[in-house]
C-alpha cells in the first residue's frame, strides 16, 4: 500500500514497476530481474505474464461485452477464444460477476465496471497486481464493498498487490504494509499499527492523527502477559497476587480461562468473612483474540472488567484491562505533540 498527498509521487513510483516510466536511478527488482533494463519483446512478455494493472478509471471497451473485456489481454497474447473465455469466467466468478458475462459495460453500475477491470487484471493470473487509485472514483458504500471483495480475493489467491491510494483509512484497512510518500521520497514503511502508533516524522503523525485508532490497533498490541491464579490460593493470597492489576483469571489444566477474580470481588468476599478464593470468582467475563481490534471490544470494556485474550485453542494468552485501552488511545492521539508542527501546501 503506497499513499501520500496529491503530487507526492505515488503513481510515478507505481509506473516504474512495469516500466511505463523509466527511473533515473536505482533498480526495480522482480524475482531477480531489473525491470528497468528490459526492452522490446522481453519487456512486453514481462508485463503480460508477471503483472496486471487496475486503473482509477475503468478503461473498458464500450463496444465489447464483459467477457471480451476481461479476456482482451489474453487475446493480445494469442490465447484462443475457448481458453480465454474459460479464464475470463473464472476471473468474473472471483468478483461475483459471472452472470453478467454477456452484458455490455454500459449496462453495469460503476462498482460493477470496476470489478470488471479487476477481473481483467486477474484473468491472466499475474504474480503482481498494480492498482492505481482503483477505488477512488466509487461512492463510499461501493468503495467499502470493493475493499471487502479485494481482501476476500487476496485471501484466496495470495497475490502481491501494490495499491496506490490517497485515503489513509483505505490504506490502514486493507494494507499489510503501508508506505508513506512525500515529494517523491519514502518517509516511512511499516504495518498499519506501526504507522499509526510509531510515526517516524511530524508529517506521518499529522497524517494519522484523525484516524479512528480503534479500527487499527489490535488487542495483542496492548494486552498484558497472563497472570493466572493458583486454585489453591487463599483469598488473601489471591488478592496479593493480583497486585496492581484490576483482576486476573483462573484457568483449567489446558490453560483456558474459567473464572475472573477482581479486586472488588475479593474485597466483597473478605467483608463477609470468607477466606475461600473460589467463592469470589465470576464467570461472566468477556473474551477476545489478539487480532480483535479495540473497536470490537469497546462494548465489553464498558463493563469495566478485564477481558481474557485467548488463542485459537481457547488458551489464555493475555489480559486486557479497559483502562489500558483508554491509555493507548490517548497516547496515540498525543504523538503529534512530540513533533514540531509543519505546514503542507
Amino acid at each position: 500500500m503506497v499513499m501520500g498527498l496529491s503530487g507526492s509521487g505515488k503513481s510515478t513510483a507505481l509506473r516504474t514497476v512495469n516500466k511505463l516510466f523509466e527511473s533515473t536511478s536505482g533498480q526495480v527488482l522482480v524475482d531477480g530481474t531489473d525491470v528497468q533494463t528490459l526492452q522490446g519483446a522481453p519487456l512486453q512478455a514481462f508485463r503480460r505474464e508477471k503483472m496486471g494493472m487496475v486503473f482509477q478509471h475503468f478503461a473498458l471497451f464500450p463496444h465489447r461485452n464483459v467477457i471480451d473485456n476481461v479476456g482482451y489481454g489474453l487475446k493480445v497474447q494469442g490465447v484462443d477464444k475457448a481458453d480465454r473465455d474459460s479464464a475470463s469466467i473464472r476471473a468474473l466468478s472471483l468478483v461475483g460477476l459471472e452472470p453478467y458475462a454477456r452484458y455490455s459495460p454500459r449496462e453495469l453500475s460503476g462498482g460493477m465496471q470496476q470489478r470488471v477491470g479487476l477481473a481483467r487484471a486477474l484473468a491472466s493470473d499475474p504474480d503482481i497486481l498494480l492498482m492505481d487509485e482503483a477505488f477512488s472514483a466509487l461512492d463510499p458504500l461501493i468503495r467499502r464493498q470493493m475493499q471487502d471483495e479485494l481482501m476476500e480475493i487476496q485471501n484466496e489467491l495470495r497475490k502481491t498487490i501494490l495499491f496506490i491510494t490517497h485515503d489513509l483509512n483505505e490504506a490502514l484497512r486493507i494494507g499489510d504494509r503501508v508506505c508513506i510518500m512525500r515529494d517523491g521520497a519514502v518517509i516511512q514503511i511499516g504495518t498499519p499499527e506501526e504507522i499509526l502508533t510509531e510515526p517516524a516524522t511530524a508529517y506521518v503523525a499529522e497524517f494519522v492523527q484523525d484516524v479512528d485508532q480503534g479500527r487499527v490497533i489490535e488487542c495483542g498490541e496492548i494486552m498484558l502477559e497472563p497472570k493466572p491464579i493458583d486454585p489453591d490460593m487463599s483469598l488473601s493470597e489471591a488478592l496479593a497476587h493480583i497486585g496492581d492489576r484490576s483482576g486476573t483469571f483462573a484457568t483449567d489444566t489446558h490453560g483456558r480461562p474459567t473464572g475472573l477474580l477482581t479486586i472488588g470481588d475479593c474485597v466483597k468476599a473478605a467483608d463477609t468473612g470468607s477466606t475461600d478464593m473460589t467463592a469470589a470468582l465470576r464467570n461472566d467475563f468477556d473474551t477476545a483474540t489478539p487480532q480483535t481490534t479495540l473497536n470490537d471490544v469497546y462494548a465489553a470494556a464498558g463493563r469495566g472488567l478485564p477481558i481474557a485474550v485467548i488463542d485459537q485453542n481457547g488458551k489464555l494468552v493475555g489480559d486486557l484491562d479497559p483502562r489500558h485501552i483508554m491509555e493507548e488511545m490517548g497516547r496515540v492521539e498525543q504523538l503529534i505533540d512530540g513533533f514540531e508542527r509543519e505546514t503542507y501546501l
